[in-house]
């Protein structure tokens, strides 16, 4: 097989990557193997925890950090509340943590919703929804509908959903769950989601460095029980046969990513509806791009584009509600 380098060197990825990205997918594989979907659960999330402590950044000077819980259906979702001190927030982020809903947690994101809050001067609200297989479907999505009911009735700060990976899903699936709400989001902002397609980059990236289709597709079916409809947009947004009132969208994917198409499949039937909605394709990035913001100068430039959405849609957010 070789080392990952070696493999990326002598295939298409050689010639599509970003170099700068070499050192940090085999800084990645060094410590998350690309056949971890093989090992048990439980050792699944213990190497994925060691890898993103090893990938912590540390937070931005003035972020500060409290943890509470809240109660819902009868057990308690944890939750992660970051802001700037001194600082009165113009908006709160719901944050919904990537991971396959299988890992990660409060703390596998930690750097990345403090680097969020700093870059935006925005609270932002970290959500520890419960994990697969243990919980499956809809269990990720009560907890992260949860957690949005909670901020509507305890802020009057305009709401941004915001994911990445799985939690971009649980934030689009969110999205169209309360566009009638009467505190609905003003925006949406969904790095790398998985949407639920199939077409697309699922082919021509089938085999990217650091998410292949076996990845996507073994994540998805942990999730799911035996009957679980594709169609159901809790569990795959782009399911949902009706597009419109939902708030402004930014979705921001990496080129050698299986997951990309889902980005414009979800941007083009938005506008189709009538409604507002911005994808952009990161060229020569993988998934997992955001851990690589401080080592990989492409990578920071998407950031950078993220904090810039974020804001952006509270502009448009509020200039198109109607209350």
């Amino acid at each position: 097989m070789g080392t990952i380098r070696q493999i990326i060197q002598r295939g298409k990825y050689a010639t599509l990557l970003d170099p700068a990205l070499r050192d940090y997918i085999d800084r990645v594989n060094d410590w998350y193997p690309s056949e971890i979907i093989d090992l048990p659960i439980d050792k699944q999330r213990a190497v994925y925890d060691a890898m993103c402590r090893a990938f912590h950044e540390g937070h931005p000077a003035g972020v500060e950090a409290s943890d509470s819980t809240i109660a819902a259906g009868g057990h308690a979702i944890p939750i992660r509340r970051y802001q700037l001190a001194g600082k009165a927030p113009q908006a709160i982020v719901v944050y919904y943590h990537g991971g396959g809903f299988v890992l990660g947690g409060l703390d596998s994101h930690d750097d990345i919703c403090a680097e969020i809050c700093a870059g935006t001067g925005f609270a932002l609200l970290s959500a520890d929804y419960r994990l697969a297989p243990e919980y499956p479907h809809p269990a990720a999505f009560d907890d992260a509908l949860a957690v949005f009911e909670w901020a509507a009735q305890t802020s009057d700060l305009p709401i941004v959903l915001c994911g990445e990976s799985a939690g971009g899903n649980l934030a689009a699936a969110v999205a169209q769950a309360t566009r009638h709400h009467p505190r609905r989001a003003v925006g949406q902002v969904l790095i790398y989601p998985d949407l639920g397609g199939d077409g697309g980059s699922h082919m021509e990236h089938a085999e990217a460095p650091l998410l292949t289709q076996r990845d996507v597709e073994f994540y998805r079916k942990i999730r799911s029980g035996p009957a679980q409809s594709h169609d159901d947009p809790t569990f795959s947004p782009l399911g949902d046969t009706d597009f419109s009132g939902l708030p402004p969208t930014f979705i921001i994917t990496a080129e050698c990513d299986p997951l990309s198409s889902d980005g414009e499949a979800y941007r083009d039937r938005i506008i189709a509806a009538g409604g507002h909605a911005r994808w952009h394709e990161e060229p020569r990035l993988v998934h997992s791009f955001l851990r690589a913001r401080k080592t990989v100068a492409r990578a920071g430039e998407a950031f950078v584009r993220i904090l810039t959405a974020i804001a952006s849609v509270v502009t448009l957010g509020k200039d198109e509600r109607v209350d």
